[in-house]
């Protein structure tokens, strides 16, 4: 995946998502001394970064009659399902038992068939995988496929576009990682010019096994983000790209992530889910200790 691969995907998806904004909240805010910069990708379509990648996929890939199917914790199934309604294409979609009731109550409103069942996003994901064998559906897998991970690059592409009409910068990123779609992308887009750091809940870390092991490995899951943020194994394309382009993995508890979760309604008024807010919990919690000069993006 190249900057350029990922600069075309941005003018292919460019008509079917939403730009989102960038906060600058002030030095202070949340008790921090350093420059930072919120990319506010939680007011994308569907409520998170992952249209993105699914349009990339549906726009990209021809979809059979059967439509297409993906599994997800809640954020990538709202998201597919969003982009097929959109592009007037059958969707269902596999989720596990954790998944949140307002994520599957959003899957089903953007038109799709929902599958609940199994404990975790691994068990929706073998559902997912036998009912696609069956019916012929395009899979649309939420990290592990070059499509997806290319189509999650657009974000820093545009917030790179964003930040030169400003003249901003940004010297650090701290990117909430699960299955790895999204810091594999915006490694990808970002390599040499701005410090990726991947950011996991110390109960789903399973970029930070797989790099400490030197491939792919299944990790146990248990966080407060496990719904957005429960991948048990990243696979092989998002070590492959993560082990050459992200600086390093920074792991938090999940009471920092709650705690983000407080700070962003408090001081700003944003109401982020745990997954969303896990990237500011790596500077609340000192899992990432920037320099006071350096300016860092979440």
């Amino acid at each position: 995946v190249t900057p350029f691969m990922i600069t075309n995907a941005d003018a292919t998806i460019a008509a079917h998502i939403r730009r989102t904004p960038l906060l600058r909240p002030g030095r202070g805010c949340f008790g921090l001394d350093n420059d930072l910069m919120l990319k506010l990708e939680l007011l994308q379509h569907a409520g998170s970064f992952k249209p993105r990648g699914a349009f990339y996929n549906l726009l990209e890939r021809k979809a059979p009659k059967a439509g297409v199917a993906a599994a997800s914790g809640g954020n990538h199934g709202a998201a597919v399902a969003y982009a097929a309604k959109r592009l007037g294409l059958p969707a269902r979609i596999f989720v596990p038992e954790i998944s949140s009731p307002a994520k599957i109550a959003a899957i089903r409103h953007f038109g799709a068939d929902v599958v609940v069942g199994g404990a975790r996003y691994n068990d929706a994901l073998a559902a997912c995988e036998a009912y696609v064998a069956h019916s012929g559906a395009l899979s649309v897998h939420a990290y592990d496929a070059l499509e997806t991970v290319t189509g999650q690059g657009t974000l820093a592409h545009e917030w790179h576009e964003q930040m030169a009409t400003t003249g901003d910068g940004i010297d650090t990123v701290l990117v909430a990682t699960g299955g790895g779609g999204l810091v594999s992308g915006i490694g990808a887009y970002w390599h040499g010019r701005v410090k990726v750091v991947a950011v996991e809940p110390e109960g789903s870390c399973a970029l930070h096994a797989a790099l400490q092991a030197g491939g792919p490995v299944d990790v146990p899951v248990e966080s407060v983000a496990a719904d957005s943020l429960g991948a048990r194994n990243v696979g092989a394309l998002v070590h492959q790209i993560c082990a050459a382009t992200v600086d390093h993995v920074a792991l938090v508890p999940d009471a920092s992530i709650v705690e983000a979760q407080t700070l962003l309604w408090r001081d700003i008024r944003i109401a982020a889910e745990p997954g969303g807010a896990t990237a500011l919990a790596a500077l609340l919690s000192g899992a990432y200790k920037p320099s006071r000069s350096e300016r860092v993006g979440v």
